[in-house]
This record gives structure tokens, sequence and C-alpha cells, in this order.
């Protein structure tokens, strides 16, 4: 069997290099997968490519710059893992590339417009290469949808959703990421609730959420694309939420201020914290801890007509959090290098991965996993 050429973009960025390291790392992938670190350092592409082993190589590679489609070809580009965000403000040139060069396309995005809008505008480039292309696979819609599948399997009815994620205090940040969050911070996001679209503010107002073996942390609400895709995914009858928990409640007691001073107009652009936020956040990280986590909490109608609400937790120790939005990419990418065809055209992550194929991932990591009966609501 040949081996499929892999190319991570962003091979060496705290995303990229968990994947790397995941696809080289594991001997029956390692086989199928002939590996290219890509990134426009061509030293740190390199210099990571050499620490793996297998064949793997470091090239450089400009995602922006033209041309792009004709380099996938010359290298025999079989698989495009992008994992160079924010792609909040990205368009689609990586995968149209990919696609034009005859290749399969994976990216971590959870930019909602981003996600929601690929389907759409790539189907047709895609089903023409007959060739797959997968956007978001990462913590959401890939993870949190097939923990929905699971909580609800046979369910008659699904009335909410809610999800929140909980980094630990020392999760690597990054100027870019908190550009993008900081961009939509404070402005009214369209939210599933009450069975009608609601605007919400982003990062405004946190409130308390539980978790199985974590402590209990304020959670604001963010935007992403499960948002959009559950409520009519899974015909949710009243509400989808989302929220990010920050472990220390002073930096998202920070973020609702900003929140706060955008709404009222005092601060109209926020992004433009982003590089002092970067330089400045780690002088909380003594008030931190290692452990970050997610709990995903649904509540309805089961099989039988009965009242139902459960959580699924995930509690994540010694700073290992970060692998959990990288597994979904790496499982799809096995997939591929082991000859397994994902469906043509292009799509969302929602539903690909049923929830036990993260389990050998998760115990890689030790990370824990419980599901919780919880009192149904009345």
């Amino acid at each position: 069997m040949t081996a499929l050429t892999t190319l991570v973009l962003g091979g060496y960025g705290n995303f990229g290099a968990r994947i790397c390291r995941a696809l080289a790392g594991d001997p029956a992938t390692a086989r199928h997968v002939a590996l290219l670190v890509a990134g426009r350092d061509a030293a740190r592409a390199q210099a990571l490519a050499g620490t793996l082993g297998h064949g793997a190589r470091g090239v450089a590679l400009d995602h922006q710059a033209p041309g792009l489609a004709a380099t996938l070809r010359q290298w025999g580009v079989g698989l495009v893992i992008h994992t160079a965000g924010p792609f909040q403000a990205q368009g689609y040139g990586v995968a149209r590339a990919a696609a034009e060069a005859g290749a399969h396309y994976v990216d971590l995005a959870d930019g909602r417009r981003f996600v929601c809008d690929f389907p759409a505008a790539m189907h047709g480039p895609f089903t023409a290469a007959q060739r797959t292309a997968v956007t978001g696979a990462s913590t959401v819609p890939a993870l949190s949808s097939a923990v929905i599948d699971h909580l609800c399997a046979g369910w008659q009815r699904i009335d909410s959703i809610d999800i929140c994620i909980a980094p630990a205090q020392r999760a690597p940040r990054g100027q870019a990421t908190l550009a993008a969050v900081l961009s939509y911070c404070g402005l009214p996001i369209p939210v599933w609730e009450g069975g009608r679209w609601q605007p919400r503010r982003g990062w405004a107002q946190p409130s308390r959420v539980q978790f199985h073996r974590l402590r209990p942390r304020l959670g604001a609400v963010c935007d992403i694309p499960d948002l959009e895709i559950f409520p009519a995914h899974y015909r949710v009858a009243d509400r989808v939420t989302f929220r990010a928990a920050l472990e220390v409640g002073l930096a998202q007691r920070t973020f609702a201020a900003i929140a706060a001073l955008r709404g009222w107009g005092i601060l109209p652009r926020p992004e433009m914290l982003a590089g002092l936020m970067d330089h400045t956040g780690g002088v909380l990280d003594f008030l931190g801890t290692p452990l970050g986590g997610m709990v995903v909490r649904a509540a309805g109608t089961g099989a039988q007509g009965q009242p139902c609400r459960r959580a699924w937790h995930i509690a994540a120790d010694h700073d290992h959090g970060p692998e959990i939005p990288c597994m979904a990419a790496i499982l799809l990418a096995r997939r591929l290098a082991a000859g397994h065809p994902l469906p043509t055209g292009a799509h969302t992550s929602t539903g690909l991965l049923p929830l036990e194929a993260f389990a050998p991932e998760f115990a890689r990591w030790g990370m824990q996993t419980d599901v919780v009966e919880e009192p149904a609501p009345p």
C-alpha cells in the first residue's frame, strides 16, 4: 500500500506539532504516512521533523503565497491538515488548493462562519475531485457531536444542549488566538434559546458551571459552530449554549469587563489588547493548576418517553488538555492513511466520529471521562 503523503500546515505550531508527533509516533500509522511538516520557517519545520523519524521532512510553505496547488501536486500531497489558524478571518484558499491538487483536506477550524459556510462553498470542488474535505475536526463540533450522539442515543427528543470547555490556566495562549477571541468579545452572538434565536453578548455575564472532577468555574458565552449547527442537526427544542470557563476567576471577569466596555462603546476594538494580554497573561499562572476539562449536558425525552438529563465530563491533567483539539484530525488522518474512505465532498465534522473512537486517545493521555445521570428537569 502506497504511503499517503500528509502535509501538516502549521506543523511546528501548538496543535500542528502535536498532530505530527501523533502520526509519526504511532507505528501502525507511520507505515502508511509520509509526513511533511510545513510552515513559513524552514528551520523550525526541519528541526521538528528531525525529532520524528520515519522519514518525516520539514518544508517551507507560505499558504498565502500564489501557486499553492502546484506545490502540493509537485510534492505528491494526498492529504492536507490545516492547523494554521486562527480561522475567523481566513478564506478557503488552502481548501481550494487541496481540491485542485487532488488531495483530501482536514482543518481544525473553530470559526463559526468558516465552518458553517464551508460545505456549501467547497462541496462542488471536492466532489469533482472525488476527495474528502472536513472542517472543524477539533473539539467542536467533532468531539462535541460525538458526545451528544452517545448521550442521546435512542432519545425521542432533545430539549437542550449545554457545553462548557474549561482550559487549564497554563494552556498555551498566543496573540493571534487572543485576537480572534477578543474580536467578538462584547458583540451580540445569535444563540438558540427559548426555541428562537436571541442575541447574547460574547464573554459577558459569566455564570457558574459545575464539573465532575474540576472545581466549579464561571463560564461565559463564546461564538462557535455548534451554536448554529446543533439546533438544526439535532432538532433541539429549547436551547443550545456554549461557554468557556477560565480557571482563574480574575481572568474570566477581565473578559466580562472588556465585553461591558465594548457594549458601552468605550472599547470598540478590544482585539487591539491581544498583544498586551498575551504578554501579561502568564502572571496569573501561579493561581492555576495543570487540570482542565469539558462538560456536555443534554436534556430531553428518552426512548420510553421519560424525561432525561445526562452529562459527559472529561478531565485532562498534567497540562494535556491541548491534546484534545488535535484528536479528531489525527483519527481522520489515520482512517484515510489506512485506506478507509470518508464521504466524498465537503462536510463539517459533525457526527463523523463516534465517541468510542476517541477512547484510546483519552487513555493515552491519562484523561478521565464520566457519564453522570442528573436530575431531570420538570
